[in-house]
């Protein structure tokens, strides 16, 4: 198997201190220029979004638009009232995939500021929907030209971050005469999109690309727009979902596809209203996020990563935040173990790094991934979403007892295991290690994937291949697990004794390598090319408790170090300790405070008994959702919580992301003692004593509903009809 060799992973224009924010094929992370404004508004369904300024429009040449499946239809979408900007009174997302903005007129020759209102109410489906309302409240009747920019680009995601190449030769329009619609149309070789603007009523005029809207309102009068946005793209015509404004908008609207999955989701009851808050929040962020797949025949669901840049599959995200919402349904478990599946790698590939037996880490759809220029349909890059896979396969299995599902995903399941020990232990040292192929590849293919997010204590990057610590854990549980399945469903004893004793060679041998004495005793992120511990302290040890590698009589120092004042901001736990020369609070993987990662590493608490450290961070994560309309986006500031009276945000953070929605979840599970196996819930509960009683019912088990109620240490568990 042909390997890179030994060399350090390194972005493609290095810059000295680099604020990630979006992702580029080779691993690194850049900033983007805040061209929206701090209160850029985003809404999302599925794989589209709209990503806007505070006054609802997108300018010509900023990172906003409308985005479907990695293409972008709108590059310029702009309200003017006589060739002026509205005002900006308020504006706010109403849920995921809604939003509101109120406006005004500036000051005018002949129109004094504040005698126009202007309400734009926005949702998208795949596609856009918009309602723009304009009414007067000026003494006399007053002329006004209302005018909509438009552009469209058809940039790819990957190009939005970058400056464009010039596409407009390209780009043909069919507008319609009587101002009804705007018309474009896309083709570079096999690729082909398109879209349309539609207006009703149609506008006076069309300029250019503008839509133009001629108007004489007298005082109290008002005057309507509704504009779709439909898209055709892949020789598909994508239209907007069917919603009405009135369920969109209206307090008591409850058709919707939010309402209706959040009906078939457990009922919520608590003392505490942090908790209900925060619980509904992370339902309506996951259900704006499912995106339903046909795979085999079967109708699934599996959730995108993330808004704007990750509203896509990515594996390593879908199976944890799968993992993470077990508690409120096992669908996603479901959808996610067959897309991966149906994606499994079968053959070697060097710009993929794709390898037989390998889950993906990657899927894109957009033009450059279409026409191989770019590698993402998909890659492979991750070195631990395979095991992860294998992780949800058993969990799953628990929660459910679904033997057909691992009778049907059983050669897949095997061929997890080959690659794992064929291809994922680069030199045999019994480690999974990831080094890139492919030109276009990750440096780092672990969690911590931007270039610098793995480094030793004194910041040097380590030269490839490297073992990161939770990758070995993930390795060790997932033969655990599969050995499980071997003397259960799948009636091969022989396997699960190999299995067995390979992790437990496994456990002795990680302990020996990775275990150092020094601050306290800690284990190191990893080994790199060379097979020397990079010797930073991470929250990384905090997935070895979850995944079960720790001997007991470490994890009492393990404890300590995540809930020590140089990983414990007192809001989560960073991902690098303060004491690390590259600590850096506002460092995309060098001190952030990850929500994701403390579910697992409160989850991996817990399981150690650590109860009390356990619920600290899941206090201190809803008091930091609190401060965010409820919601963890996908990380914040690592600076300690004596330096502001709310959590620093991430400048450039998703929100929401996927498993940053999904934690509270799994931080309600963790409370509970919640275990699922042999068709049978367990429940353990330690819930903190200031958020009281908490009662969840309906939730889904071994194919019936069930009642769970705690409080403190108490708790009882029954089905129901």
């Amino acid at each position: 198997m042909t390997t890179t060799g030994r060399r350090r992973p390194t972005p493609a224009d290095p810059s000295p201190e680099p604020l990630p924010a979006a992702q580029t094929p080779n691993g690194t992370y850049r900033d983007l220029p805040p061209d929206l404004g701090p209160d850029a508004v985003g809404v999302l369904d599925g794989l589209s979004f709209m990503l806007s300024d505070a006054n609802g429009d997108v300018p010509p040449g900023s990172i906003g638009g409308l985005v479907h499946e990695d293409t972008r239809f709108l590059s310029r979408w702009q309200l003017f009232v006589n060739d002026t900007r509205p005002l900006l009174l308020g504006s706010s997302v109403v849920d995921p995939y809604s939003a509101a903005f109120f406006l005004a007129n500036a000051d005018q020759p002949d129109l004094p500021a504040n005698r126009i209102g202007i309400r734009r109410q926005r949702f998208v489906g795949e596609g856009l929907y918009e309602r723009i309302e304009v009414q007067s409240f000026a003494n006399d009747p007053v002329p006004i030209e209302l005018r909509l920019a438009v552009g469209v680009d058809f940039a790819d995601l990957f190009e939005i971050k970058e400056k464009l190449k010039d596409r407009s030769g390209q780009i043909a329009r069919r507008h319609a005469p009587d101002g009804s619609r705007l018309g474009f149309a896309y083709r570079n070789g096999t690729f082909t999109a398109g879209a349309e603007v539609r207006a009703t009523p149609a506008a006076s005029r069309i300029d250019g690309d503008d839509l133009v809207w001629e108007l004489v309102l007298g005082r109290g009068e008002s005057w309507t727009v509704e504009l779709h946005v439909p898209l055709r793209y892949r020789k598909m015509h994508v239209v907007p979902t069917r919603r009405d404004f009135g369920e969109v908008f209206q307090p008591d609207g409850g058709t919707d596809a939010t309402s209706r999955w959040r009906a078939g989701k457990p009922d919520i009851h608590a003392d505490s209203d942090v908790i209900c808050d925060v619980y509904h929040q992370s339902v309506d962020d996951l259900v704006s996020m499912r995106v339903e797949k046909e795979i085999a025949g079967q109708r699934i669901v599996v959730t995108a990563a993330g808004l704007p840049w990750f509203l896509t599959l990515f594996g390593r995200d879908a199976l944890v935040t799968a993992y993470q919402v077990l508690i409120v349904g096992t669908e996603l478990a479901r959808g996610t173990l067959l897309a991966l599946a149906a994606h499994q790698a079968t053959d070697l590939d060097d710009f993929t790094d794709r390898e037989p037996g390998k889950m993906l880490h990657e899927y894109r759809s957009g033009e450059l991934t279409r026409l191989g220029i770019k590698p993402h349909q998909p890659y492979y890059g991750a070195a631990d979403t395979t095991q992860l896979w294998l992780v949800l396969l058993s969990e799953y299995w628990r929660w459910t007892g679904d033997d057909q599902l691992l009778h049907d995903v059983r050669d897949n399941a095997y061929a997890a295991l080959r690659w794992i020990d064929e291809y994922g232990d680069l030199d045999g040292d019994g480690y999974v290690e990831y080094a890139t192929r492919s030109s276009q590849g990750l440096g780092n293919q672990c969690w911590r994937d931007s270039w610098n997010g793995v480094q030793s204590a004194d910041g040097t990057i380590p030269v490839l291949p490297i073992a990161t610590c939770e990758i070995q854990g993930y390795t060790y549980d997932a033969k655990l697990r599969l050995a499980e399945l071997a003397d259960g469903p799948y009636a091969d004893p022989g396997l699960a004794r190999r299995l067995r004793a390979e992790a437990a060679a496994l456990a002795e041998r990680f302990d020996r390598d990775f275990w150092i004495e020094e601050r306290g005793g800690y284990y190191a992120l990893g080994l790199d090319g060379d097979k020397r511990p990079i010797d930073s302290i991470t929250s990384n040890m905090g997935h070895l408790l979850w995944s079960g590698i720790v001997p007991a009589e470490r994890a009492g120092a393990v404890a300590r170090q995540l809930m020590s004042d140089q990983l414990f901001s007192g809001w989560g736990v960073r991902t690098l300790s303060t004491g690390d020369r590259g600590y850096n609070p506002i460092g995309y993987h060098l001190g952030t405070v990850w929500p994701h990662d403390n579910s697992l590493v409160a989850h991996g608490l817990a399981r150690y008994g650590f109860r009390a450290e356990a619920n600290r961070i899941i206090e201190a994560m809803l008091e930091a959702a609190r401060h965010s309309v409820n919601r963890l986006p996908e990380a914040f500031s690592g600076y300690d919580r004596s330096f502001g009276r709310k959590p620093v945000p991430y400048p450039t953070a998703c929100n929401p992301q996927a498993w940053a929605s999904a934690a509270p979840l799994l931080f309600l599970r963790t409370m509970f003692g919640l275990e699922a196996g042999e068709g049978r819930f367990a429940l353990d509960p330690d819930v903190p004593e200031r958020l009281g009683r908490i009662q969840l019912s309906r939730v889904q088990g071994f194919g019936q509903r069930w009642e769970i109620e705690v409080n403190g240490r108490q708790g009882h568990l029954r089905p129901v009809p």
